[in-house]
């Protein structure tokens, strides 16, 4: 595999965390005192920057990801993984020393999962090593989460981002458990955010409950007052519900399609995917909505990135 021009311009550049997920398909997900089985285990190329830009570029849309690996034979197959489903390598570092991050995953046979996260050198990014030249050239930056120190690299790069790129963030739970004042830098910066339901309400309504002196809120109400804090786009992630988003001009609410799940992991990243290719075409947001339930629908019949759709499923979805 030729690994890819760097001075192409690409659309999206995404920022989070490399990992090589170790997914073990399990006959159940045990709790505190209980056992199960492995039945089968798999190591698939993974992290959730990862996977929104590798379903941009098999849609198409020229990506690539600010990441970091060491050189070991999950780094290699990080790096062969993006690369063979068209991303480009430009913004990826290497370590000199230390692991790649991995994910242990287990999966039961309803597609329900758990994750342990072992980060490595995902967790040493450092600013002066993220060729700034290159976000010069984008049209999105995605942001999604690290474990541990790189969290503080996301923020001092904000400053560094001219004002006609888009911020998309996706915090996942990890950043969301560190609260609104220490993700208030991006939240400030954030264009497009996009956040499943739980998570929302984690971050989100407590806040909001208390100034408005109510005792709940519905999840409309929650991305208002989100809106008015500057974000320009919510978009709600619920499950097996579908997905609910609103910007100033326009607000929907879309169902998920009908699927064979086998893997959940990922979902989320692979309706970004879905989102975010249609933000850059000029869909309405419901219909950039119902591309990224589309995606994820496809996503999750496989484990990994065995079943994102390509632009030739994407033509003959839209057509």
């Amino acid at each position: 595999m030729e690994f890819l021009d760097s001075d192409i311009n690409v659309e999206v550049i995404g920022f989070g965390a490399l990992n090589v997920d170790k997914l073990h398909t399990v006959e159940n997900i045990a709790c505190n005192d209980e056992e199960s089985f492995i039945k089968s285990q798999k190591n698939t190329p993974g992290g959730s920057a990862a996977n929104t830009v590798i379903g941009l570029a098999r849609l198409g849309c020229p990506s690539s990801i600010i990441g970091k690996i060491a050189e070991d034979d999950d780094g290699d197959l990080i790096e062969l993984n993006l690369a063979k489903n068209g991303v480009y390598t430009n913004n990826l570092i290497y370590a000199d020393e230390g692991n790649t991050g991995k994910v242990l995953g287990f999966v039961d046979t309803k597609g329900e999962r758990c994750l342990y996260v072992d980060p490595g050198v995902n967790d040493d990014i450092a600013l002066n090593e993220i060729n700034l030249l290159n976000l010069t050239k984008c049209k999105i930056i995605h942001y999604t989460s690290f474990v541990g120190d790189s969290f503080k690299t996301q923020i001092e790069l904000l400053d560094k981002i001219n004002d006609n790129i888009l911020l998309s963030f996706d915090p996942g739970m990890l950043y969301v458990q560190k609260g609104l004042n220490e993700l208030k830098p991006i939240l400030d910066k954030t264009d497009i955010l996009l956040i499943n339901e739980i998570e929302l309400r984690l971050l989100y309504e407590e806040y909001y409950k208390i100034m408005d002196c109510v005792d709940s809120l519905s999840i409309k109400e929650i991305a208002i007052h989100i809106l008015d804090e500057g974000i320009k786009t919510v978009v709600v992630k619920k499950g097996s519900e579908g997905v609910f988003a609103i910007n100033s001009n326009e607000e929907c609410d879309v169902a998920t399609y009908e699927c064979d799940v086998v893997d959940t992991t990922g979902a989320g990243d692979s309706f970004n995917s879905g989102f975010l290719y249609g933000m850059l075409n000029d869909y309405s947001l419901e219909e950039s909505c119902k591309l990224g339930n589309w995606v994820a629908s496809r996503a999750i019949e496989g484990f990994g990135m065995e079943k994102f759709p390509n632009l030739k499923d994407l033509n003959e979805f839209i057509n």
